[in-house]
Order: structure tokens, then sequence, then C-alpha cells
């Protein structure tokens, strides 16, 4: 019976998130009360505070839910980075991409984000709160970079911080400009040889 009820909430909790990334994507954050999202939901208010504090609390829970499994949070990424670490550049490179064109929860959440969401108040501390997490992914990346360096993959003359830099604005600007219009460019054909270009032009020595 408890594991029932555990397992009831865990099915009430992500049909809030569900209605969330509806309602957001429909309405914009600022605009969204927990009302609309309960009435999305077909569950009462008092569901939702049992799930979540607040509206920043849920915001900040809907995307967690699909960032979290990212390769470049994966436990196994270490073991990957040693390896081919340009490789494991590459692959983490190719699943935040191919997520953001194949998985439309996923899409909306970051379209939400960047181009939905004014980011004054409590969600101005959430925002500041992403920024220095992308700031340890940024980390991550740069003892990639230093490793490939080691391992001879990318040029000798190359500053590790530099190359890390140029991979995260490339990336973030394919997704920035293809979430605000998709029809801009084909992302699915363009993001991958975009980034292995990058990741060649590395490999020379100035």
């Amino acid at each position: 019976m408890v594991r029932r009820t555990k397992e009831d909430a865990q099915v009430t909790r992500h049909r809030i998130l569900d209605a969330a990334v509806e309602v957001f994507s429909r309405q914009g954050v600022s605009q969204t009360s927990l009302s609309d999202i309960a009435r999305e939901a077909g569950v009462t208010r008092g569901a939702i505070y049992w799930h979540f504090d607040n509206k920043v609390d849920l915001f900040h829970a809907m995307i967690e839910r699909l960032v979290c499994p990212l390769l470049l949070r994966s436990e196994a990424r270490q073991q990957l980075m040693e390896q081919d670490p340009l490789g494991f550049l590459r692959a983490a490179t190719a699943e935040f991409l191919g997520k953001l064109t194949h998985d439309a929860k996923f899409r909306r959440v970051f379209e939400i984000f960047w181009h939905k969401c004014e980011h004054v108040g409590d969600m101005a501390t959430l925002r500041q709160r992403y920024l220095e997490e992308g700031e340890s992914h940024m980390d991550i990346i740069e003892q990639a970079m230093a490793r490939a360096q080691e391992k001879g993959q990318i040029g000798r003359s190359l500053d590790p911080r530099q190359a890390t830099i140029g991979l995260v604005a490339m990336v973030d600007g394919l997704a920035f400009n293809w979430t605000k219009n998709p029809g801009l460019f084909p992302l699915e054909t363009y993001g991958i040889p975009v980034v292995d270009t990058y990741l060649r032009g590395l490999a020379a020595e100035r």
C-alpha cells in the first residue's frame, strides 16, 4: 500500500510537471499561476503545494527532470574523458543537440527558459544558480580540453580555456537561435557537422 501511494505521488508529480511545460510554453512563465497549472494537470492547488514550495521550485524541478540525465552530468564522464576526451565532448554535444532536435519536452523546456521567462525577482535568483552550474560544466569541458591536449588531440599552442569558450559559445548559439526560429536552419543536419568542423580545427597548430 505504501509503495503504491509513493507510485501514485510520482505519477501526480510528473503530471504537474508536464502540465507546467504546456502552460509555460503557451502563456510564458510570468503570466502563469499555480492555479493555471493545477487546472491543466487536473489536480488541486493543494496537490501542487504537496510537491513544490512555489512556482520557482516547480520551474526548477521541470528543468532538472529533463536535463539531469545528460552525459555531461554522468558519473561515467571521468572514465570517458580519460579514454578519449575529444570523443567525450563530441558525444556530450551530440546527445544535447539530438535531444533538443528529437525530444519535444526537452526542447520546450529550453524554449521556455530562453524565450518565455522573465529573469526577475525569484527567477533571477534561479537564473544565477543555473549560471553557476553552467560554469561548473565549463570546468568539466576545460578539463576534457586539457586532457585532449595532453593526448595530442588538439594543438599544443591552444589555451584549453579558449577552446572551451569557443565550443560552448558555438553550441549555445546553435541551440538558442534554432529554438528561437527553427526555420533559420535545420539543427539535425547542421549541428554536428558544425561541431565536427570546430573540433577538427582544434588539432591545427597555429
